[in-house]
């Protein structure tokens, strides 16, 4: 085997230090410089995304505070046209309520006037069907007549 031939190995150290250094410029003055350009160029794209998304995050945070603040408005003006519409909806059902209580006020007043005009009436029958009763029992018992007058006396008197 030639390169445990100990004859041959200074001109393989040789040839192995010039290969080193020309894979090493080669690589130094090409390869580095533009892997480390690729690398920039990815970098500052990243940046310049990163840039981007923050800032659209904010315009983001901006718009969902605006709306938020828009929706909070919009609920206080429904909430307010609401109290308004009940308020005024309480005012027209008090007043047909008012309105009401005054009909119904006038028809019980108007039964009641009815109820005693037939009381007045029913107790001045009772009074005529007691004496006509009062004089019935006494002409049964008693066999004699009395007139009209004294038993409605006697009735009137019992009372």
């Amino acid at each position: 085997m030639p390169q445990l031939d100990i004859s041959t190995w200074p001109p393989q150290l040789f040839w192995l230090a010039v290969t080193f250094l020309a894979l090493y410029f080669v690589i130094s003055r090409v390869a580095i410089p533009r892997t480390g350009g690729v690398i920039a160029l990815r970098k500052s794209t990243i940046d310049g995304d990163l840039a981007a998304a923050q800032k659209l995050k904010t315009e983001t945070d901006n718009a969902i505070k605006s709306y938020e603040a828009a929706l909070a408005e919009a609920k206080a003006k429904a909430q307010a046209i609401n109290i308004e519409n009940r308020n005024t909806l309480n005012a027209e059902i008090e007043a047909e309520r008012a309105k009401l209580d005054a009909a119904l006020g006038a028809k019980i007043s108007t039964a009641e006037k009815k109820v005693a005009a037939s009381r007045d009436k029913a107790l001045g029958e009772v009074a005529d069907m007691a004496a006509d009763i009062a004089s019935q029992i006494v002409q049964q018992l008693t066999g004699a007549k009395i007139t009209k007058a004294a038993v409605s006396a006697a009735v009137s008197k019992g009372k």
